[in-house]
């Protein structure tokens, strides 16, 4: 099932526009819990997300590609491509932060169909079509995942009652008098009037995109939103 389009998150860029350079950005819950979920993907998800881009010196993309094209004959039985090909994303934190690269997290669990034997109870899978290493049966019976954490219920990782600052490089820290001060000073800025605020939101392609530079860049923000801006 196609993940549902999401509600465009909020950035608000602080810039120098004589030199194109970004200061900080300003971002919302809705937007950090969106950065601290890429670390919650696995490599096989990161791979496929990214691997029709143009990524300079990304293997990973061949190694995605030769699992994909391998037979099914060079496959053990009790393997399934899709466990490496589109790995489930157990993470209920931020289905907001999710949809921005359009996927969708899964919070189910299988056991065994014969849950009377002791040497199957060990076993759990995310995939319903798995196959019980101990009696060999498929791992349908739905579980039930019992997590009282606040990430679980939904309600993401961190509060939203704050504004967060971004840096360049994706350092977050809350946003005060003294971080702002902090950063003007860093990058010498005199006259605070000549800077420029701009609000953009963050759909599914700035998402991918930001996901990329993420992997490439230690100016995330920059090579993102300010590059193309910088050619015209």
């Amino acid at each position: 099932m196609a993940a549902p389009i999401p509600t465009p998150v909020k950035l608000k860029l602080l810039i120098d526009p004589k030199s194109n350079r970004l200061i900080f950005a300003e971002a919302g819950k809705d937007f950090v819990d969106f950065l601290f979920t890429i670390l919650s993907l696995p490599v096989g998800t990161i791979t496929r997300l990214l691997k029709k881009q143009e990524m300079v010196g990304w293997c990973l993309g061949n190694l995605y590609d030769s699992i994909e094209n391998l037979d099914d004959t060079n496959i053990e039985y009790t393997a399934n491509k899709d466990t490496l090909l589109k790995p489930m994303v157990f993470n209920c934190a931020a289905n907001v932060s999710l949809t921005l690269l359009n996927m969708q997290s899964s919070s189910s669990l299988y056991g065994c169909n014969y849950p009377g034997r002791n040497s199957c109870s060990p076993y759990v899978a995310n995939d319903p079509e798995s196959v019980c290493l101990s009696c060999g049966n498929v791992m349908s019976r739905l579980l039930t995942f019992v997590n009282p954490t606040a990430a679980f219920q939904g309600l993401g990782y961190v509060k939203g009652a704050v504004t967060y600052m971004i840096m360049d490089d994706l350092v977050v820290r809350p946003l005060s008098t003294i971080s702002i001060i902090t950063m003007l000073n860093k990058f010498n800025v005199k006259d605070v009037g000549v800077l420029e605020e701009k609000v953009i939101d963050i759909g599914m392609d700035e998402g991918l995109k930001l996901l990329r530079a993420s992997m490439q860049s230690k100016a995330v923000l920059t090579d993102t939103f300010l590059v193309k801006k910088a050619e015209k």
